[in-house]
C-alpha cells in the first residue's frame, strides 16, 4: 500500500507509484494524501485531503486485500502525518519504506510542522527511510556545521536514535579523485552494508525518490532480504533514469518499463515495421549522451 501525493505529472507520487510496483510485478493499493498543482518542472501548491479521507480510502481496501508491505511518500500535512500512523501502528509487522523528498516549496511553519510529526510518528515505523543526502542531513541533523559532510552512518545514527532501522542515503558526493560520480548507500547504525555509484551529469529527473523507494516496498513485500532488496532497486531505478524522457518543458522521468522496449536491433530488424509513438519523438539538445552503463544523476 502506497500513501502518497497525486501527481498529474506522473513523475512521482501515487502515479509513479503504481507504475514502479506493476513494473516490479507487485500489485499496488495507493491512497492519496493531498493533490499537487505541479508540471514537470516544479510543484506550485496542494489541495489537502482531510485525514478522515484518508483514512477510509486505507481502511476499506485493507478489510479487503492482505498488505503485504507499505511505502510512505508525502502525505500532505502534520494532520495525514497523524492519520496515516494510526493505521500503520494496527500493522506493525509488515515493512515499512518512507520516503522523505525536498519539501522547500512549503511554507516554512507547514514545512517544520510536517517534518516534527514525520520525525515523531513516522521514523519509529519505519523499516528503511529514503531520501537525497541533502535532504536527511537538514532533517536528521539540521546543527551539522562541519565543513566535512555526514556520512551515510552518521545520518542512520541519527535515524535510529528516532526509531528507523536502515537509511538508504541518495547523492552522497564522492571526492573529485573518485571521479565524477555519487554514491547511493544502504547504512545502518553499525555501519555502511551496500550502495551502488552512479556517474554524475548535469541531467536533472524528478520522481526518482518515489522510484527507488517503491521499487524496494515492492521487493521487501515479497519478502526479500534488505541488502538484496537494496541492490536492485538501485539497479532497477539505474535502468528507469537511463531510458528516461522528457514529456513535457521540466525535467526528465523516469521509464519505469524500460524492460517492455524492444531491443534496438528488434527494432531495425529487415521488414520490422517501425514503432508508432503516440506524438513526434522528443529530443532533448540538452541532455549529454549516456555514459557506459547510463548512469546519471539522481535528485
Amino acid at each position: 500500500m502506497s500513501f502518497n501525493a497525486g501527481d498529474p505529472s506522473g513523475a512521482g507520487g501515487v502515479a509513479g507509484d503504481i507504475a514502479t510496483i506493476a513494473a516490479m510485478g507487485a500489485h499496488a493499493l495507493p491512497v492519496v494524501t493531498t493533490l499537487l498543482m505541479r508540471d514537470t518542472a516544479e510543484v506550485f501548491d496542494q489541495h489537502l485531503i482531510e485525514g478522515d479521507a484518508v483514512v477510509e480510502q486505507a481502511r476499506s481496501i485493507l478489510e479487503d486485500v492482505t498488505a503485504s508491505a507499505f511505502k510512505v511518500g508525502f502525505l500532505g500535512s502534520a494532520e495525514n502525518v497523524s492519520a496515516v500512523a494510526e493505521i500503520l501502528s494496527d500493522y506493525a509487522e509488515l515493512p515499512l519504506v518512507s520516503y522523505l523528498p525536498n519539501l522547500s516549496w512549503l511554507e516554512e511553519d507547514e514545512h517544520q510542522s510536517y517534518l516534527d510529526a514525520f520525525r515523531e510518528l513516522i521514523l519509529p515505523a519505519t523499516e528503511v527511510l529514503v531520501g537525497s543526502h541533502k535532504t536527511l542531513t537538514d532533517f536528521l541533523l539540521p546543527e551539522w556545521e562541519s565543513e566535512r559532510p555526514a556520512s551515510p552512518r552518521e545520518l542512520a545514527v541519527a535515524a535510529a536514535e528516532h526509531g528507523a532501522r536502515y537509511l538508504l542515503v541518495t547523492g552522497v558526493m564522492l571526492p573529485a579523485k573518485a571521479g565524477q560520480f555519487i554514491d547511493n548507500v544502504l547504512a545502518s547504525a553499525q555501519g555502511a552494508l551496500t550502495g551502488e555509484k552512479f556517474e554524475l551529469f548535469d541531467v536533472s529527473f524528478v520522481g526518482a525518490g518515489d522510484t527507488l523507494s517503491a521499487a524496494l516496498a515492492a521487493l521487501l513485500a515479497v519478502g526479500a532480504e534488505i541488502q538484496a532488496a537494496t541492490g536492485e532497486a538501485l539497479q532497477f531505478l539505474d535502468q528507469s533514469l537511463d531510458a528516461g524522457f522528457r514529456p513535457g518543458m521540466g525535467h526528465v522521468i523516469p521509464d519505469r518499463f524500460f524492460w517492455a522496449l524492444p531491443p534496438e536491433d528488434e527494432q531495425a530488424a529487415e521488414g520490422a515495421p517501425e514503432p508508432n509513438p503516440p506524438g513526434p519523438t522528443p529530443s532533448f539538445p540538452d541532455e549529454p549522451p549516456a555514459a557506459p552503463g547510463g548512469r546519471r544523476r539522481v535528485h
